[in-house]
C-alpha cells in the first residue's frame, strides 16, 4: 500500500504538469547557487495583495512554479516571488540573497521575524543605494535570518519597463570576491570607453567637427548608461537617494539613442546621400524625446514600449544608410556597420531580456558593455578615416585647381596674338573694371566708417569727426556737445524674442534718432545698444538739451515686432566743450560719467555734466592732463 500510494502521488504530479516546487536545500557548496528553478511566481493583477494575504490558502494556490524564469517582461502588474529554503546536512547558518535586477524600479523583500510577523525591506530605484541593500554591492543583497529551520520568504517586484528577478544565494566572502572580479572587468570596459571619449574630445576641440561632437555625446551617454545598467552608476554617481527619471532605464538609453542617430546622420552624410534614412533617423530622434517626456510624466510602461518600437525604424535606417554608403565607396561606413552590428546584437539581447523572451544570466549581462566598448573603438576609427578622407579630397581638389590653372596659362599663351588684336575691347573692359573697383573702394570706405546693421556712422567715424569738430570749434570759439545714449533693459528683449527682434529695434531706433537731429549733427552707433550724437555750433548746449528731451520721448515709443509691441527707455549723458573737457577722450569720459549717473538714478533720463555740482574746473583740468584712454579709441 505505501508503494501504491507513492506511485499514485507521482502519477498525479505528472498529470498536473509538475506543479510542485521543492524547497531549496542549502549545503556548504551552495554559495553562488541560482534558485530560479525552485521558486514560485504569482501575478498580482491590480496590485491588491499584501504580505498578510500570503497566509490565505486561496492565494497560495495561485502560485505557479517559475521553471527557471528570471524575468516576466514588461508587465503593468506587480509579481510575487515565493522562496522556500531549508538547511541541509552541515549547512551554514548565515546566507545572503542576491536580486540580480540592477535597474528594478520597486522591490520589496519580506523576511519572517521572531514574532511570527514579517520584516519588510524596501529596495529598487525608489530608495537610495544604501537603504535598499544590506551590503554595498552593485546588485541588491539582503542578509537572511539564521537558517536553523525551514524558511519561507517573499519578494514583490514591480517595474512596468520590465520585471526581472534573477536570484542567487551567497556567503559573504564569496560576494566580496565576485565584486572584486567584476569591478576589474567592468573597470577595464569603462577605462576603454573613457579613454576614447577624452581622446575624441581633444580632437573635437582641435577640429570643431560636428561628427566628433555627436560621437563625444554618444560615448558619454553610453558610458553613463552602461554604469547605470551594471549598478555602478547607482552605487557611485547618484547614491544619495532614489534614481531620478533623467537617470533611469528609460531616459539614459533614449539620450544615447538620440545622439547615436545624430552621429549616424553626420558621419554617413545621410542628408545628402540617403535621404529616406535621414528622415527616419530624424523621426527616431523625435520619438526618443517623446519617450523621455512620457517617462517624466510617469508613463514608464508606455515609454519602454515606445523605445522598443523604435527598432522598426531606426535600426533599418542606420543599417540601410551604412550599406548604401559602403557600396558608394565610403570606407568609414563599413567600420560603422561593424560597430553598429555589435551594438545591435547586444540591444537585441537587452530587448529580449526586457520583454522576458530571454532570461537574465551572467553570460548575457555583459554583452552590451563589451559591445559598446567595441563600437566606440570602431566609431573612433571611422571618424579618423573620415578626416583622412576629407584631407585627401581637399588635396585632390587643390591638385585639380593647379591643373586647371596651368591649362589656363597655356591657353592664355596660345591666344597671345588674339589678345593683342583685342586691345581696344580689353581697354574698355579695363575701364569698366576700374570703375567697378572705384565703386568697390567707395563701398569699402563706407563699410569701414558705418555700422552694418543701422547704417549709422560707427565709432571710428565719430572719433575722426569729433577731432575735426574740436579743432574747428577751437579756431572759431564755438562749443560742442557730445551725447552718449544707452538703451535701458534691451537685453531682455534679445533673451525673450531673439536677436532678430533686437536687430529690428536697433534699426528702428537708429532711424528715429537720425530724424531728431539736424543735418549738420553726427549720429553714430558705438556698438551694442549704445549710440552717440555730436552737436556743433554756437547753440550746441541748448540744442543738446532740446534733442535730449525729444529723444527721451521719441525713442520710448513702442516698436512693432509681429504682434508684439517692444518698448525700451534710454539714458543720456551730455558733456560740452570747452566747459567740461578740451579733448575727445576727456569729453567722452565726462559724458560717460553722466550716463552712469543717470543709470544709478534709475535710468530713463538725461544728465548734463556740471548740472548738479559734478566736475569742477580743477577736475576738468585733471581729465585733460591725464587724457584717460577710452574704449572708443580702438579702431574697427
Amino acid at each position: 500500500m505505501p508503494r501504491l500510494t507513492s506511485y499514485i502521488t507521482l502519477l498525479l504530479s505528472l498529470c498536473t504538469g509538475l506543479a510542485f516546487t521543492a524547497p531549496v536545500t542549502l549545503t556548504p557548496t551552495s554559495s553562488g547557487l541560482s534558485i530560479n528553478q525552485q521558486i514560485e511566481l504569482l501575478e498580482d493583477v491590480g496590485g491588491r495583495l499584501g504580505i498578510a494575504d500570503m497566509a490565505d490558502p486561496a492565494v497560495q494556490e495561485r502560485f505557479q512554479p517559475a521553471n527557471g524564469r528570471a524575468s516576466v517582461g514588461q508587465s503593468r502588474n506587480p509579481w510575487w516571488v515565493k522562496i522556500e529554503l531549508r538547511p541541509g546536512e552541515d549547512s551554514l547558518r548565515h546566507w545572503w540573497l542576491e536580486v540580480g535586477a540592477v535597474t528594478l524600479l520597486d522591490l520589496q523583500v519580506f523576511l519572517p521575524d521572531a514574532q511570527n510577523g514579517w520584516q519588510t525591506r524596501q529596495a529598487g530605484e525608489v530608495v537610495g543605494f544604501s537603504e535598499g541593500r544590506d551590503h554595498p554591492y552593485r546588485r541588491a543583497v539582503f542578509q537572511l535570518p539564521a537558517l536553523d529551520q525551514p524558511l519561507t520568504l517573499y519578494l514583490r517586484t514591480y517595474d512596468p519597463a520590465g520585471n526581472s528577478f534573477p536570484l542567487r544565494l551567497w556567503q559573504r566572502e564569496d560576494i566580496d570576491m565576485l565584486a572584486t572580479q567584476e569591478n576589474l572587468g567592468l573597470g577595464l570596459i569603462y577605462g576603454v570607453i573613457l579613454a576614447l571619449l577624452l581622446y575624441n574630445l581633444f580632437i573635437l576641440f582641435s577640429l570643431r567637427d560636428s561628427a566628433y561632437f555627436w560621437y563625444v555625446l554618444t560615448t558619454a551617454f553610453a558610458l553613463v548608461f552602461i554604469m547605470s545598467m551594471t549598478g555602478h552608476g547607482f552605487q557611485y554617481l547618484w547614491p544619495g537617494g532614489a534614481v531620478p527619471f533623467w537617470l533611469d532605464r528609460i531616459t539614459l538609453p533614449s539620450l544615447w539613442g538620440l545622439c547615436a542617430s545624430r552621429f549616424t546622420q553626420t558621419l554617413l552624410q545621410t542628408r545628402r546621400h540617403v535621404r529616406w534614412a535621414h528622415h527616419l533617423l530624424t523621426m527616431a530622434c523625435v520619438v526618443y524625446i517623446i519617450a523621455i517626456a512620457l517617462d517624466a510624466f510617469g508613463q514608464r510602461h508606455l515609454a519602454a514600449w515606445t523605445i522598443a518600437a523604435l527598432s522598426l525604424t531606426s535600426i533599418p535606417a542606420a543599417l540601410g544608410s551604412a550599406l548604401i554608403r559602403w557600396r558608394q565607396g565610403f570606407f568609414p561606413a563599413l567600420l560603422y556597420l561593424c560597430g553598429y552590428g555589435l551594438v545591435l546584437g547586444s540591444i537585441g539581447v537587452l530587448l529580449l531580456r526586457t520583454t522576458g523572451a530571454l532570461q537574465p544570466s551572467a553570460l548575457n549581462a555583459y554583452v552590451f558593455p563589451i559591445a559598446v566598448a567595441a563600437e566606440s573603438i570602431l566609431f573612433s576609427f571611422a571618424l579618423a578615416y573620415r578626416i583622412q578622407t576629407l584631407k585627401q579630397e581637399k588635396s585632390a581638389a587643390l591638385e585639380q585647381v593647379d591643373r586647371e590653372k596651368t591649362a589656363r596659362l597655356a591657353q592664355a599663351q596660345a591666344n597671345a596674338l588674339e589678345l593683342q588684336q583685342s586691345v581696344t575691347l580689353r581697354t574698355a573692359e579695363l575701364a569698366a573694371t576700374n570703375e567697378r573697383l572705384r565703386q568697390r573702394e567707395r563701398e569699402l570706405e563706407h563699410a569701414a566708417f558705418h555700422d552694418p546693421l543701422t547704417d549709422l556712422p560707427n565709432r571710428r567715424y565719430l572719433i575722426e569727426r569729433c577731432e575735426a569738430a574740436l579743432a574747428d570749434a577751437k579756431r572759431h570759439g564755438q562749443s560742442i556737445a557730445l551725447l552718449l545714449i544707452d538703451l535701458d533693459h534691451f537685453k531682455p528683449i534679445n533673451d525673450r524674442y531673439g536677436h532678430q527682434a533686437g536687430d529690428q529695434m536697433l534699426q528702428t531706433l537708429a532711424q528715429r534718432l537720425r530724424h531728431q537731429v539736424r543735418a549738420g549733427d553726427t549720429v553714430a552707433r558705438l556698438g551694442g545698444d549704445e549710440f552717440a550724437v555730436l552737436i556743433g555750433g554756437p547753440d550746441a548746449e541748448p540744442h543738446a538739451r532740446e534733442i535730449a528731451g525729444r529723444l527721451l520721448a521719441e525713442l520710448a515709443q513702442p516698436v512693432c515686432y509681429g504682434a508684439e509691441r517692444l518698448t525700451v527707455t534710454i539714458s543720456i549723458g551730455v558733456a560740452l566743450y570747452p566747459q567740461h573737457a578740451t579733448t575727445f577722450s576727456t569729453l567722452y569720459k565726462a559724458a560717460d560719467e553722466m550716463l552712469y549717473k543717470v543709470k544709478t538714478r534709475g535710468r530713463s533720463g538725461s544728465a548734463i555734466c556740471g548740472e548738479d555740482g559734478g566736475l569742477s574746473s580743477a577736475d576738468r583740468l585733471d581729465l585733460d592732463v591725464l587724457n584717460v584712454p577710452s574704449g572708443l579709441l580702438s579702431q574697427d
